[in-house]
């Protein structure tokens, strides 16, 4: 393998973070290809696809637009072409987090009727919240709430009505469903068409979008984006939150503790596994087996101290909220952590999982496990797992990882000594917990303006960015400004590398923020989890707003995807904006084609569904907008 040969300390302009650039300069000291060296490769992007003017839905095409061919075939526009693209990407990312609840649901249900041995109820009292939530009867036995509870969480997958899905209603605040209800008879009245916005159906929506943007269906821009927005609430309303709350049941609702994150976790003296992806159905089950003695002890036996299971990406951020599995990092770390030549198996689900790990692996004595039926990978050996026999397929998996340690070249390898302490573990339950068991001290915090507002960020790494180089300093200059940060996923990780979760970032914030972090013992930047964890936000602000008898566009709240790459990304931003959040991005998404498309989604939105996008690069100027934005909500809310 042959990366691309940087001048100078190219590497450097590639990540900010200490332990990355070590990597990279001894990747190319190695001729090691990385993510950088391909997203360099690939440059300059087609303009067609970076600006959403490019349609491939039928074999008329490919069309693009230009000057000279303002029309596709079939006669779309631009418009229609770049609401059709957005909207599948939304499908897209919808469907990928979604997809998360389902099988937890099932296992959920599986547990209650005695099928499945290998899993527990792990938390009754979030058991039943879920159930009085949902208007059952939370003191009714366990196994029958789960049940009830699971067949419910299926029915919004799958029921046939019209009517919302359950968990929609049963989560989002009452001020928030009234506006989507006037929106749909707003909308009706403007247009003559039947417009939704509440979901029906959690995988409807998504099969309603590739049959809409089908040719010759839907060629409405603003029919399209509003498609586009039901599925993205959908997803955090419904399949995210299903898998947020089912998972919280099954493994434990996290706590508040202290981790380690960044590769100096990796220990040359241990089996190194890194579990990565984000499913913790699977990881559950490796780190329980990898603590049994008899692993423990078949690891000495091949002349390690012991196993050492570290986490990646979100499936890691499962692991440290719930385990306090110490974190390698977030997405882009992946081939990094592989590189240090101590890592006896990478072991992966789904999502964010980069094929280029099988051909990388190979060049060190690391196994590259795939194990999901939805996922296969080049070079990876495959075991599928089987919830119905977790226990055996993981000490298999672990089995594997442990064989593999004689076999590691110890000239190769690598570990940076970075790794920072963090405090994690921030569920809304920790979060309320921490303020005495309701929302009343953050009101009170963001009435007297010692909290000015709540920004929440979420993930991803894109090699287009500065890898946290955007998290890191949005955060920063959020916090010197009284201004709280929450957020889930890759950012989660960027924060804890950079030393933002620990008590003494306390220092770095504003007076006021600093005075109530000190008061309730947190830091000034709380990590809530794994990016489908970011329903953990909407419920956050939804407690906020129904304790204040408000709508949460009236709330000073602000989202950001500063890095954002996925998408995942995309529907995740569309559900902030639909619940009423302003949301900022960069990169620039694929939408600059139309300009239709970007005033719908940046100006015209504001006054329909109280959220919008915006754009920007600059992290300074980021925050001044975002504090523009929370000084006009507080003004409004007369604080």
């Amino acid at each position: 393998m042959k990366g691309t040969k940087k001048e100078g300390n190219g590497w450097q302009a590639r990540s900010i973070d200490p332990a990355a650039q070590e990597m990279l300069k001894l990747a190319e000291l190695r001729e090691l290809e990385t993510v950088w060296d391909r997203e360099e490769a690939q440059t300059p992007h087609c303009k067609f696809g970076s600006t959403g003017v490019c349609c491939k839905n039928c074999a008329m095409g490919p069309c693009r637009i230009t000057p000279k061919s303002p029309k596709g075939v079939c006669g779309a526009t631009a418009d229609i072409i770049v609401a059709r693209n957005l909207i599948r990407a939304i499908a897209a990312g919808a469907a990928a987090h979604s997809d998360h609840g389902r099988p937890l649901a099932i296992i959920l249900k599986e547990i209650a009727e005695g099928k499945n041995k290998d899993y527990q109820l792990k938390d009754i009292s979030k058991l039943k919240a879920i159930a009085a939530r949902l208007g059952l009867d939370s003191e009714e036995n366990p196994n029958n709430l789960a049940k009830e509870i699971a067949e419910i969480a299926m029915g919004d997958y799958g029921k046939q009505d019209d009517n919302p899905i359950k968990f929609l209603l049963s989560y989002a605040p009452k001020k928030r469903i009234e506006c989507w209800q006037g929106l749909e008879k707003r909308l009706f009245e403007e247009t003559s068409k039947k417009i939704g916005i509440l979901p029906r159906n959690i995988d409807r929506e998504i099969v309603d979008i590739m049959h809409r943007t089908h040719i010759g269906v839907d060629n409405d821009p603003v029919s399209l984006l509003f498609q586009g927005i039901r599925a993205a609430l959908g997803d955090g309303w419904g399949g995210s939150l299903i898998a947020t709350e089912i998972q919280d049941v099954l493994f434990g609702t996290p706590s508040v503790r202290t981790v380690m994150a960044n590769l100096g976790v990796i220990d040359a003296d241990y089996v190194n596994i890194v579990i990565h992806g984000h499913e913790p159905i699977l990881s559950e089950k490796i780190i329980e087996v990898a603590r049994l003695e008899e692993m423990q002890a078949a690891a000495q036996k091949y002349g390690a101290k012991g196993i050492n299971i570290v986490g990646m990406c979100c499936t890691g951020n499962e692991l440290l909220m719930r385990q306090g599995v110490p974190i390698a990092g977030n997405v882009l770390h992946q081939e990094l952590a592989v590189m240090t030549g101590a890592i006896e198996a990478v072991v992966v689900d789904v999502q964010c999982i980069y094929p280029a790990l099988g051909q990388l692996c190979k060049c060190f004595h690391t196994k590259f496990i795939s194990t999901s039926n939805q996922a296969k990978f080049p070079g990876s050996v495959h075991i599928q797992f089987d919830e119905t026999q977790a226990t055996e397929v993981a000490k298999r998996i672990v089995k594997i990882a442990i064989e593999a340690f004689p076999h590691r070249d110890k000239t190769k390898v690598y570990i940076p000594s970075h790794k920072t302490e963090a405090v994690v573990g921030f569920s809304t339950e920790g979060i309320l917990e921490a303020l005495g068991g309701n929302p009343k001290p953050l009101v009170d915090a963001i009435a007297n303006g010692k909290v000015k507002g709540i920004v929440g960020i979420v993930g991803c790494n894109n090699p287009k960015v500065r890898q946290d180089y955007n998290h890191v300093n949005i955060a920063k200059e959020l916090i010197k400004r009284d201004i709280l940060v929450i957020g889930t996923g890759c950012w989660a990780i960027a924060c804890a590398k950079a030393g933002l979760m620990q008590l003494k970032a306390q220092e770095m914030a504003g007076s006021g923020l600093k005075e109530v972090c000190q008061a309730f013992n947190i830091p000034p930047v709380l990590h809530m989890g794994s990016c489908v964890d970011c329903s953990r936000m909407l419920t956050l602000a939804g407690a906020v707003a129904d304790y204040m008898q408000v709508d949460i566009s009236d709330l000073p709240l602000v989202g950001s995807a500063p890095e954002w790459m996925s998408e995942k990304a995309v529907s995740i931003g569309t559900y902030f904006v639909g619940s009423g959040i302003p949301v900022h991005l960069w990169p620039m998404p694929p939408i600059s084609g139309s300009e239709t498309v970007v005033k719908i989604l940046t100006e015209d939105l504001k006054g329909l569904i109280g959220g919008y996008f915006f754009v920007e690069e600059d992290p300074v100027k980021t925050a001044d907008i975002m504090e523009e934005i929370i000084t006009e909500k507080r003004r409004n809310l007369g604080i």
